[in-house]
């Protein structure tokens, strides 16, 4: 399974499935935006740029990214 893009109006997440840890930080940290019981389970507009960014960061396996938006 390949790492897959949750494109928000101010930031895009990317999520890898095989690199995951499933620590649940992302979910108990952030749950407006990482949701496992909805679907897309990511939804990058459910908080602010920064908070999601903060929570992205706290990722302990890498499997989270925050993805450069096109210039």
């Amino acid at each position: 399974m390949a790492r897959k893009s949750y494109e928000g109006r101010d930031v895009t997440v990317s999520f890898d499935p095989e690199v995951c840890q499933h620590s649940g930080t992302c979910v108990r940290g952030l749950a407006a935006v990482f949701d496992t019981g909805r679907s897309p389970w990511i939804t990058p507009d459910g908080a602010g740029a920064e908070a999601v960014v903060a929570q992205v960061a706290k990722c302990p396996s890498g499997a989270l990214r925050i993805e450069a938006r096109p210039t």
